[in-house]
């Protein structure tokens, strides 16, 4: 008789298991306290990166609860962010870890393969185009390893990026990293537009981070054409996303960048913006307690900055490159901008736009005279190096003197170095001026450059 009733409770119980899908040794933890968008858990030990489960209070027997990641702890107590926003937990609700295989704590692993090509996806891997779902048997973790500086070959190589301004004074480097900074409504999405569909890159990834979410349609629509949409992985996390989901849609963003660049391709790599996923990290540190340092960011948000930066470049030598351009958006009245000013410090080089030229129309509103790119140098011949300083010297000879020339206060043949800016500037300005269909190669941007000279 006991036989049997030992029976009978061994297969209810494997039964329940199979219902709620866990192993009987998974312990549960509570729901103590709730603080702005950070939620405190007793009665669990898990390492931070963790997923959770909650129970939601309008379905306490649901299998699909709410997801939570743990992005901190203080003594007994975990700090868990919600991944989506939701107002229907109560206290005391059970909070389970999301297990993987055996008693292994799940951490976010997300799809990364050659089938993303093509795609658009959110930061957590799922499809925003309405195409087919993603295999996912091709999940791979977010973590990385640091990379050996020693390894990492060299920035030799021109990178073209079909922008005639760019390729003949601003030459870029494959492997080489560059912030476009710039303010609202100077161009920036087009100008990235125009190097998703120009620059000579075998795979192009796009990290849509914090962002407008009517922005992304449009871009896709409007900027890329079907072919760049092809050879492109575009991961979009705007505005309304989670401060986690935009993080990790960067952190995701990076990831598939560097799968391709170990699969020997050259890759360009496009995050808009670098100063979301900073404020997405500053959201999550302040509400885990961490104190603000400068400007209100705490000072683990400019490490994650610069560990999200070194992830780009060259990898090993015969490998593949991620060329990477960031954009940082700042204030013309600001004169300090903490985000800004560390990241222009661990970037290879950095393209400025310029408001006066764009509401002069002149586009793209490169301001040549403050950008820079410090590995040029490096890459180009001598002749073509001394040509472009030679165009930028000409062009700040004319910015600091055309007060003067404008109220007719200069008197020709003071200055001869003046009178040449003044007499090249139209060409110079043209030069500078490229439409949003028109691609210049390096070779024609180039020959371009010494034309005005001869």
């Amino acid at each position: 008789m006991n036989l049997r009733i030992n029976k009978w409770m061994k297969e209810t119980l494997i039964c329940e298991q199979e219902i709620i899908n866990l192993p009987s040794t998974v312990s549960y933890g509570r729901l103590v306290g709730f603080n702005g968008a950070i939620l405190e858990v007793s009665g669990l030990q898990l390492p931070v990166g963790s997923v959770c489960f909650i129970e939601n209070s309008e379905n306490m027997h649901s299998i699909d609860e709410i997801e939570a990641e743990v992005v901190g702890f203080k003594n007994e107590i975990l700090f868990l962010m919600l991944l989506q926003n939701i107002n229907s937990i109560i206290p005391g609700s059970r909070v389970r870890p999301k297990m993987s295989g055996g008693m292994n704590f799940m951490v976010h692993r997300l799809p990364i393969y050659e089938g993303l090509l093509g795609r658009i996806l959110d930061s957590t891997g799922k499809p925003l185009d309405g195409l087919k779902e993603i295999d996912k048997k091709h999940q791979k973790s977010l973590s990385h390893s640091i990379f050996n500086p020693l390894h990492r070959h060299p920035v030799s190589d021109v990178l073209d990026t079909g922008i005639r301004a760019i390729n003949a004074l601003l030459t870029i480097g494959r492997g080489q990293r560059i912030g476009l900074f710039s303010s609202s409504g100077l161009g920036k999405s087009v100008l990235l537009g125009m190097m998703t569909k120009y620059t000579a890159a075998d795979i192009v990834v796009l990290g849509l981070i914090g962002e407008r979410g009517r922005e992304v349609k449009e871009f896709i629509e409007t900027i890329l054409t079907k072919e760049s949409l092809k050879k492109s992985v575009i991961i979009a996390s705007p505005a309304e996303f989670s401060p986690l989901f935009q993080v990790q849609g960067a952190n995701y963003a990076v990831r598939i960048a560097e799968y391709f660049r170990d699969k020997n391709f050259h890759v360009l790599l496009i995050m808009d913006s670098l100063t979301r996923y900073a404020m997405a990290h500053r959201e999550i540190a302040l509400s885990i307690g961490e104190l603000p340092a400068i400007k209100g960011y705490p000072p683990s948000v400019f490490s994650k900055i610069s560990s999200l930066i070194e992830r780009a470049g060259n990898g090993k030598e015969r490998s593949g490159s991620i060329t990477a351009f960031y954009t940082v958006l700042t204030e013309e009245e600001e004169k300090y901008d903490p985000i800004a000013d560390s990241s222009r410090s661990i970037l290879d080089g950095h393209i400025i736009l310029s408001r006066e030229y764009a509401e002069s129309s002149h586009y793209p509103a490169i301001n040549i005279e403050t950008s820079i790119s410090r590995v040029m140098s490096n890459i180009v011949d001598s002749v073509h190096n001394t040509k472009a300083c030679y165009f930028k010297k000409l062009l700040s000879c004319y910015q600091r003197n055309r007060d003067l020339i404008n109220v007719g206060a200069y008197v020709s043949g003071t200055n001869s170095e003046l009178d040449i800016a003044i007499t090249l500037l139209p060409r110079l300005t043209k030069f500078l001026q490229q439409g949003m269909q028109e691609k210049s190669s390096f070779s024609e941007s180039k020959r371009d450059l010494y034309k005005l000279f001869s």
